[in-house]
């Protein structure tokens, strides 16, 4: 593995030392962008967290390394074995990995997994759904680290879980049962349960397992948290060009009363089935100027290249919603600015309100999106592809084999 892609924060390689039995050493392992950016918000809190829920007993540390290779691994074998090289190299207690991948076995998503043999774990970060991701993360790395460090050992996770309902330090967001369970116990987690399994020694390398109770419970998790990892918001500054076209377009429409006309005589039917077409045709368009569509028949696996599709559909569903909602706003601005009211009035032959305005403006915002948004390139291409999961695989995956390209060499 090349060493030099990692990124590392916290203490240099010195690990456990042979011999310190009350210091152990957990090393955070995340992809790239959202992983990484969760685990360093949260690195300081863990250690006097695993303390508390984990060994009282013992002085915790932990380590992060942000590995773009691992990030690039959608087999939970292969990760596995990576986490391996990085413990035995640095020397860690336990090593965990977090993914912004998602992991399925047996036709269900993988929410976390650890071996207590190798003392490795893994968390897809997707499964915990869109929200409270900090507060989750935390939960799920505490329960890991329950599982490699106690193992099946009754006595020891009721020694714990004793001291932590007596411990003053436990955070009150995290309102698990300590060393027993700490997923589980939230509103979310009852809706939507998570199963630990205890795997036969036909899976060896891994010891216990935690996946989506269902079929539906699994995808929904799945589809928020890529959707989530995507991170919408930043792809709406690339919009500024589509904005000021579609924006130019309507103004110039709405001095004209063909467009006052019609939306008198549209209800509502109508417009909310043109409003859903133009989005769904901005949507479209963006997809295919900027190649985002990941074709099943040519993908190693197709039923990933199906999940990062929908996956690509949603982001640029939130971002093109909000692109819509802004124009809507501009629009009701200038049309109370630029329409008289009593011209207005003469024109449609009868009494005007607000409501008047607000479906002129609605109208308009359709029209511009389909006349003056479709064909004008957004800003800033890379941020947009950036926003996808097929996109940012393949950019890994050529990481990756550049690295393997360094090793040979």
């Amino acid at each position: 593995m090349s060493w030099g892609i990692g990124q590392t924060q916290g203490q240099q390689p010195s690990g456990s030392q042979e011999g310190d039995a009350h210091r152990k050493v957990i090393g955070l392992v995340p992809a790239p962008e959202m992983p990484a950016e969760v685990s360093r918000r949260i690195i300081d809190r863990l250690p006097p967290l695993l303390a508390d829920y984990v060994d009282d007993r013992l002085s915790w540390e932990v380590e992060l390394i942000v590995d773009p290779l691992i990030g690039a691994a959608e087999d939970s074998t292969y990760i596995v074995g990576n986490l391996i090289n990085y413990k035995q190299q640095r020397q860690w207690d336990y090593v965990i990995c977090i993914t912004d991948l998602p992991i399925r076995k047996r036709n269900r998503f993988v929410v976390a997994e650890a071996s207590k043999a190798n003392s490795v774990a893994l968390i897809s970060l997707p499964t915990f759904g869109a929200t409270t991701i900090r507060r989750r993360l935390c939960e799920a790395i505490l329960q890991l680290a329950n599982e490699m460090h106690h193992g099946s050992s009754v006595e020891d996770r009721t020694r714990q879980s004793r001291h932590t309902s007596r411990s003053r330090k436990v955070h009150e967001s995290l309102r698990g049962q300590g060393a027993w369970q700490l997923l589980g116990t939230h509103l979310y987690e009852k809706l939507f349960p998570i199963r630990r399994l205890t795997l036969t020694s036909e899976e060896h390398t891994i010891d216990v397992r935690f996946i989506a109770e269902t079929w539906i419970n699994g995808n929904l998790r799945i589809l928020a948290g890529m959707v989530r990892a995507n991170r919408p918001w930043t792809i709406f500054p690339a919009f500024k060009g589509v904005i000021a076209a579609a924006f130019a377009t309507g103004t110039y429409g709405l001095v004209f009363p063909n467009l006052w006309q019609l939306s008198d005589h549209y209800g509502w039917p109508r417009l909310v089935l043109l409003m859903v077409v133009a989005m769904l045709a901005m949507i479209a368009w963006i997809i295919l100027a900027h190649n985002l569509w990941e074709p099943p028949r040519k993908a190693s696996s197709p039923y990933l290249a199906r999940l990062y599709n929908a996956v690509t559909v949603l982001t640029l569903s939130a971002g093109v919603a909000f692109y819509y909602a802004i124009l809507l706003i501009l629009f009701c601005i200038v049309a109370l600015v630029f329409v008289p009211f009593d011209m207005l009035e003469t024109k449609l032959g009868h009494t005007i309100e607000l409501l008047d305005y607000i479906v002129l403006a609605w109208l308009t915002t359709s029209v511009a999106t389909f006349v003056g948004a479709l064909g004008v390139g957004l800003e800033d291409e890379e941020t947009v592809r950036n926003a996808t999961y097929g996109y940012r695989q393949r950019h890994r995956n050529q990481r990756k084999g550049e690295g393997r390209n360094d090793l040979a060499e």
